[in-house]
């Protein structure tokens, strides 16, 4: 008996142009697979990429999954998921989180909990937000401490990332050594990507471009030292990095936000983000 051929194929270097013509249709949301399509993946990490084969699409697709670390479903629809999570269930969890559109995202969600199980946490609804706008331009001073972090400088922001990520996910980045993490904080401050104010040899305040990609860069891993939240300083601040990120790297800013991260939204809004979308994570 002939097998029927699976919609749900992994992509290779020859997609390329295709699978970034596809997140294109949304770069604010679809801006981490995109980074990951130009940094090579698609050479270097096969199978991270799959895409749903439909031959009357223009590109021979209608969407993307990103299957590395993360899953991240891209201009994903309802009736394409189902042949989605039985790829996926083909082995057993791998993952450490699912994020992307909040629909998408939840029926992959649906598909893959009785085999993958409870997850640590469910973020529902973190808004997607987004600039083209410097803050300069509606009134705001940004912080003129803020400056790219110097490669000597990887060992001071290690602590200030370490605590956002136990901060937000919950649980330390690492256990034991340190290397690997100090590894992926070092890739990120070579590349100038991390944004720092310091207060002596200590990292006061960071946040991160994590991914870059088809005009849009994405700002994640936003931390502020605790004894100095409160202060006002937020807003300066953010609007520092916002305001270089426009002016060097790309001509819009993104970010998603936890909806009950009051302090924070008012943050973004204030500097002029705006909702352009809506994202779920699911933590594994």
């Amino acid at each position: 008996m002939l097998r029927s051929r699976s919609p749900v194929q992994p992509l290779g270097p020859a997609d390329e142009d295709a699978a970034l013509a596809i997140c294109h249709r949304d770069p604010d949301a679809h801006v981490f697979v995109a980074a990951r399509i130009l940094e090579g993946a698609l050479r270097t990490q096969p199978g991270s990429l799959l895409g749903l084969v439909d031959r009357d699409a223009p590109l021979g697709y209608r969407s993307l999954v990103w299957a590395g670390a993360n899953v991240v479903p891209v201009e994903l629809d309802e009736d394409q998921v189902p042949a989605v999570v039985g790829r996926l269930r083909r082995r057993s969890r791998w993952a450490s989180s699912l994020f992307g559109p909040a629909g998408p995202v939840a029926a992959l969600w649906s598909g893959l909990t009785p085999t993958w199980g409870t997850p640590r946490a469910i973020r529902a609804v973190q808004p997607l937000l987004s600039t083209s706008t410097p803050p300069s331009r509606l009134g705001i001073t940004p912080d003129p401490r803020v400056r790219p972090a110097r490669p000597q400088e990887v060992d001071a922001v290690v602590p200030a990332a370490a605590a956002m990520f136990t901060d937000e996910i919950g649980y330390p980045p690492y256990s034991g050594s340190s290397a690997a993490y100090r590894r992926s904080v070092a890739a990120l401050v070579e590349q100038g990507r991390t944004f720092v104010m310091m207060q002596g040899s200590q990292v006061a305040f960071k946040a991160d471009v994590g991914s870059v990609a088809l005009g849009v860069a994405q700002v994640q891993g936003v931390w502020l030292a605790p004894a100095l939240r409160g202060q006002g300083l937020a807003v300066p601040l953010m609007a520092a990095v916002v305001e270089a990120v426009l002016a060097d790297t790309a001509r819009t800013v993104s970010l998603y936000v936890n909806d009950f991260n009051a302090p924070a939204r008012a943050t973004y809004d204030r500097i002029g983000m705006r909702q352009v979308g809506e994202f779920s994570t699911v933590l594994l």
